[in-house]
């Protein structure tokens, strides 16, 4: 197995899963990823809530010391679809050894700008899931969050994430449910009343029902172990975990592949 270190940059790369549209749009949006009042302020509101349900389940499935400063210290991670890497910093932060990938290069510059500045070793990359596979990458835990409902073919991605983690590894995603309650918060309010996301961020059609990928999940040898919504609470203004699926919600999973 090749290091995390040694793939080279996007050029020549298998990127039929990439739409050039959407890496387009995130890609304008660069400089803006740590603003937190900025057009990416929705995922700095869920941020807390994610990294606390990563943490959560990383320490309950590799049986790690959840009171740890360090506690991901020996586990590699890759984080797909990076964008200025405000989960992939964090969880640096608390020892993961962090590879993080992005299609769009500006994401990849405004990222490793950042984790530079404040001294931050993250192996920020501008490849494809493929090209990781390729050269025969694999991580103790692939992170796909707020991509799914992005890319052009979902079956491959899955099975893409699928290939880049190790036998008893851990696969997140994290998405939005395809449902009226998703239409009329996630576009609808988000988008074009509340105004919390540039608007054309989401093309409700992509939205993934949870059952949907369950079943892409079990085909590729990903045993789903946890559920769990995500809502807003509009009295303290802020996001949790819940058991209401219907709006955003994180789905976690383990490689069952035996090596």
């Amino acid at each position: 197995m090749k290091s995390n270190s040694d793939t080279k940059t996007n050029q020549g790369n298998n990127t039929h899963n990439v739409s050039a549209e959407e890496v387009a749009r995130f890609a304008a949006l660069a400089d803006k990823w740590w603003d937190p009042n900025g057009p990416f302020r929705p995922l700095h509101k869920i941020n807390p809530v994610r990294l606390e349900y990563i943490r959560t389940q990383l320490c309950q499935h590799f049986k790690l010391k959840a009171d740890s400063m360090s506690p991901l210290s020996k586990l590699s991670l890759l984080d797909i679809g990076c964008g200025g890497g405000l989960i992939s910093e964090p969880l640096a932060k608390i020892g993961a050894k962090v590879t993080a990938i992005d299609a769009a290069e500006k994401n990849i510059h405004a990222a490793q700008d950042h984790a530079n500045r404040y001294g931050i070793n993250i192996n920020y990359k501008n490849v494809s899931t493929e090209a990781l596979i390729a050269n025969e990458h694999k991580f103790d835990v692939v992170l796909a969050l707020e991509v799914v409902e992005h890319v052009l073919d979902l079956p491959s991605f899955i099975k893409s994430c699928s290939l880049l983690t190790n036998s008893g590894g851990i696969v997140f995603f994290s998405t939005l449910n395809r449902t009226p309650a998703s239409w009329a918060l996630g576009i609808v309010a988000a988008e074009y009343i509340l105004g919390w996301l540039p608007r054309g961020t989401h093309t409700w059609e992509k939205f993934v029902k949870p059952s949907e990928l369950v079943s892409l999940m079990k085909k590729e040898s990903l045993q789903p172990i946890d559920l769990s919504g995500l809502s807003y609470n509009i009295l303290n203004k802020n996001w949790q975990k819940s058991s209401n699926l219907s709006v955003n919600y994180m789905a976690t999973a383990t490689n069952t592949i035996k090596i």
